[in-house]
């Protein structure tokens, strides 16, 4: 199942950018052998700064084609890092060959966009800023990887 991470906004180089790289380089080598991944990136920004009605626009344009849609929202699910292994391995075992997760811009995701998802993830009640929920996206892809692999990264 292919990967893809669809984000508001463009990462610059630092930090949060080498650690998201590591994170997604781990993932694809522990994914591969369980048929997840390869990972990638799609950054998109609106310029013309028509808020979240526009970004859903650019978002839905860069999906690809019948994948399972994971928005990254605050009013969505939270879940165990097991539990979100074993929804990964779901979607993989069910024959979906693409997944689409979703970070929205700073102002979040029009409505409409929101009710089109498959599935609505949060990653707490806290707003974090968008650049580290990619690191915590990349590092719970790895960790799922690792969890699915039976290697000890993880542990309860």
């Amino acid at each position: 199942m292919k990967l893809t991470i669809l984000a508001v906004g463009k990462m610059r180089a630092g930090p949060e950018l080498a650690l998201v790289d590591d994170y997604l380089t781990r993932f694809d080598r522990t994914g591969r052998a369980l048929g997840l991944g390869p990972a990638r990136i799609v950054e998109v920004e609106d310029r013309k700064g028509g808020g979240p009605a526009a970004e859903a626009q650019l978002l839905d344009k860069a999906c690809p084609n019948g994948a399972v849609r994971l928005a990254l929202d605050e009013r969505g699910a939270q879940m165990s890092s097991p539990d979100f292994a074993n929804l990964l391995a779901k979607w993989r075992d069910d024959g979906r060959s693409d997944l689409a997760v979703m970070i929205g811009g700073a102002d979040g995701f029009d409505p409409a966009f929101r009710k089109g998802a498959d599935r609505l993830l949060s990653f707490g009640p806290m707003v974090w800023p968008h650049m580290m929920v990619r690191v915590m996206l990349a590092e719970q892809l790895y960790r799922a990887s690792s969890i699915l692999a039976g290697a000890p990264y993880h542990r309860v």
